[in-house]
């Protein structure tokens, strides 16, 4: 049995919080990115890692190590990584005479590769060459996707689904104008995809919304399509399913009407009105004679006079 699978009970405080920080909770930790370097990785495909992590931090993980492995064949050591440093992204790159500069970008589920889509680098531009003010570290970034291809195609629509999944960051309750400073724009025309973020510079305009402009930051990459790995139509609905604690419960005996009103139906038990408590007053005081009569017909017996 592998080291990893095995029940482990925490003898130190610290062991107790790592294995709770890893148990399943209704609302999920961030997904964590792990960018992996292949074998015979070239400066192109490193620098392309290396720029992707500055993009992801903290919400990544960057092995400087070179590690012989080929996903499309064994999946295993990427399985490994996943359970070792508990990131359900990944992103590998590699570098041969077939198959030069390429990435391959995947994601896991229950520890086991789910989608997984080779992507090749035709064009990359680096953080560094792009003389421009930078974003800081974590900030949360604006996605546009623009090209029919992402609807249309299959496998385009899952590379979109996968790339939400891997940049999309933290989920925030709020949102506020002055946060909205990084824009990740990935376009899919003729067989290519074109990745190129931004910086949102908020202008002067001479009233209360300013003026928007939107300068090039990096990492720029022009993107192929090459070979695709995507999960069985009953494994990703698998992997989509939410627990009971999330879904809203239903509300019973609620209606609306075409202006938007409200209604509620109250179901309530027969009522008795003769035990229904009333107020009391001399009006409503029952007569000797009265009571003499629910009673059966007995006469009251007379108070003695004063």
């Amino acid at each position: 049995m592998d080291a990893l699978d095995r029940v482990v009970k925490p003898k130190t405080k610290r062991a107790k919080r790592f294995l709770e920080k890893r148990e399943p909770k209704l609302n999920e930790n961030i997904k964590n990115a792990m960018l992996i370097k292949g074998g015979n990785a070239n400066l192109t495909v490193t620098e392309v890692l290396k720029d992707i992590y500055a993009v992801k931090k903290p919400f990544a993980v960057l092995y400087k190590r070179k590690n012989i492995t080929r996903p499309f064949e064994d999946q295993t050591s990427l399985e490994f990584f996943s359970k070792k440093s508990d990131c359900s992204l990944f992103l590998f790159g590699s570098h041969n005479k077939k198959r030069p500069n390429n990435l391959i970008i995947g994601r896991m589920f229950d520890y086991h590769v789910l989608d997984m889509i080779e992507l090749g680098v035709e064009k990359f531009v680096s953080l560094k060459d792009i003389k421009n003010s930078k974003c800081p570290e974590g900030t949360k970034p604006m996605l546009i996707f623009a090209g029919d291809m992402f609807d249309v195609n299959e496998e385009y629509r899952r590379l979109k689904s996968l790339l939400i999944d891997f940049f999309r960051g933290p989920t925030v309750p709020s949102i506020r104008l002055a946060g909205l400073e990084y824009v990740l724009h990935f376009t899919a025309v003729d067989g290519k995809i074109y990745m190129r973020s931004y910086k949102v510079l908020l202008k002067k305009s001479g009233c209360k919304i300013p003026r928007i402009e939107l300068e090039e930051m990096g990492p720029s990459l022009d993107l192929v399509m090459r070979r695709t790995h995507l999960a069985s139509d009953d494994l990703y609905k698998l992997s989509l399913k939410q627990p009971k604690g999330l879904k809203p419960k239903k509300k019973k005996n609620i209606s609306h009407d075409v202006f938007g009103t409200t209604y509620g139906r109250i179901h309530m038990q027969k009522q008795d009105l003769s035990k229904l408590q009333t107020r009391k007053m001399k009006g409503l005081k029952k007569r000797p004679a009265e009571k003499s009569a629910e009673d059966g017909g007995a006469t009251p017996k007379k108070s003695k006079s004063a």
